[in-house]
């Protein structure tokens, strides 16, 4: 009984020694549900640097995990994490270095959900180090671009109504330098210069907070350009069209406050200055004037403490952007001084002055031409010119008078010219059909570039001849019957003769008359 007893318990002992093997192998470690495996385990080690600020190690780790398991399931995030690292880091150099690892995750993983994620701390590196309004301004056009990427490439993600906020931001801060830059040029003053800087301005920012103030100096800027036109020495004509030109952009710039921005402080400027300039003025419709109300609730100020404050960090003041609205995805053409000067040439030559393109036309005063037609000119010949003698007979008036023509001097009758000198030769008036001269010649006027010989004098230059006047010798004609000159005689053409030179000397000045 005993040995059978002995024999129950040995085998019962190896049973259990089997069985208890038999467990061992089966219960691997790796299999259990808290088992790490290697790729986990170094990923676990980064993210514990990284919690503890040791970014160098993390990077390490992170790296090793990319080289060494080049298929793992942590590859993505891995990447990730390592610009992560520099990102928190800080600092100039490794927010550049975070960009780059960034660009190279999207390049990688575009598809991702991390990718938007990647794309908006990209947009976040720009804005941290964006400046005022009045310093350098790369970085706030840098994070204007990636901020419309993200919102363009990823619109169905969570991020997008962050990017938005941040858009407003950053287009509150580029409006504000256009703005200053725009004010700078209006007090110079350079209306051109000053009417493209504000136009961008209202065109590509209109949730601007000053954007009233933006559109008052931009018709500001008109009105100076009116006074300008009106002050200018050139025909009456382009001026008008210039004037009228430039009266509809102001009175559309004060309109545009008036619909856009009725509750804003210039509404009420806009107002006098459309009603100072004869213009239409428009009313806010109810929904423009709560679109207006919401957008200038949402915005905050600084207040005294804040201004205070703000002349120690290079940093701007985005407060004052909208918190409604959205922004601006796709830049407007933009305005440039040359436009707008080359916009008021086709204004001023849409419909040209008659005459003379080099001579400017001169108005008669207190004659106003009917619109449309041409200006008249004051070396135009009159309606009663046209009628009137020919020279040397004066036209009578209705009071008897002889009429005075106000244009100038009229042209000297036909004259021929001497071949030797060129001085015009006079022809005397013919008699009319009854036989009777009509007087004796009147002397034609002085003309410019023109010789006159002396009174006496030939047309060939010599003395002529006649009767010799009271006081004075006759001529001795001699045998051959030509006249022999005395010494007196001799004399005197010698004085005339220098006479007639100096003559010549003053008559060589040119002098230019327009009309």
């Amino acid at each position: 009984m005993s040995r059978r007893f002995l024999w129950f318990v040995l085998l019962a002992s190896l049973l259990s020694l089997t069985a208890a093997c038999t467990n061992k192998k089966v219960s691997n470690p790796l299999a259990n549900v808290g088992s790490k495996q290697p790729d986990k385990v170094l990923f676990d080690r980064a993210m514990d640097a990284m919690k503890h600020n040791r970014f160098d190690v993390a990077r390490m780790t992170l790296q090793t995990l990319i080289n060494t398991y080049p298929d793992s399931e942590y590859i993505a995030r891995a990447k990730l994490a390592v610009a992560d690292s520099w990102y928190a880091e800080g600092g100039t150099a490794a927010l550049t270095q975070a960009e780059i690892e960034y660009k190279d995750f999207e390049t990688f993983f575009p598809n991702m959900a991390e990718a938007a994620e990647a794309q908006l701390k990209i947009a976040n590196i720009h804005y941290q180090q964006m400046e005022k309004p009045d310093r350098d301004f790369t970085h706030a056009m840098r994070a204007e671009d990636e901020y419309r990427q993200l919102i363009q490439q990823y619109p169905d993600s969570k991020l997008v109504p962050e990017a938005k906020q941040r858009l407003l931001e950053v287009q509150e801060v580029l409006a504000r330098r256009e703005f200053l830059v725009g004010r700078f040029y209006y007090l110079r003053p350079s209306y051109p210069a000053a009417i493209a800087r504000l136009q961008s301005v209202v065109d590509r920012y209109p949730l601007f907070s000053g954007a009233d103030e933006a559109l008052y100096l931009l018709g500001q800027s008109y009105e100076g350009e009116i006074a300008f036109m009106r002050a200018a020495k050139m025909p009456e004509a382009m001026k008008a069209q210039a004037i009228q030109q430039f009266t509809k952009d102001a009175a559309a710039a004060y309109s545009k406050i008036l619909t856009r921005y009725p509750v804003m402080e210039r509404a009420e400027d806009a107002r006098r200055r459309l009603e100072a300039l004869r213009q239409p003025v428009p009313k806010a419709t109810p929904a423009a004037i709560a679109q207006n109300q919401k957008e200038e609730n949402s915005r905050r100020t600084s207040g005294m403490f804040g201004h205070l404050m703000g002349n120690f960090t290079r940093h701007p003041d985005v407060r004052e952007a909208t918190k409604v609205g959205e922004p601006t995805l796709v830049d407007p053409k933009p305005l440039s001084a040359t436009e707008v000067v080359q916009a008021a040439n086709n204004a001023m030559m849409s419909r040209p002055a008659a005459g003379d393109s080099k001579v400017g036309a001169e108005v008669i005063k207190g004659v106003t031409p009917p619109l449309g037609e041409t200006v008249p000119r004051s070396d135009a010949a009159s309606p009663s010119e046209s009628k009137a003698p020919t020279a040397g007979a004066p036209a009578a008036n209705d009071s008897g008078g002889a009429s005075v023509d106000a244009s100038g001097p009229a042209p000297p009758p036909a004259a021929a010219t001497d071949s030797n000198n060129g001085i015009s030769e006079l022809k005397p008036n013919v008699a009319d059909d009854s036989g009777a001269n009509a007087g004796p010649p009147a002397p034609p006027p002085p003309q410019i570039n023109e010789i006159q010989s002396e009174p006496g004098a030939a047309p060939g230059g010599a003395a002529a001849t006649g009767s010799p006047s009271e006081g004075q010798p006759a001529a001795d004609t001699g045998n051959s019957g030509s006249p022999q000159k005395s010494g007196a005689s001799a004399g005197e053409k010698q004085k005339d003769d220098d006479s007639v030179s100096s003559s010549r000397k003053k008559k060589k000045k040119h002098k230019f008359i327009p009309f």
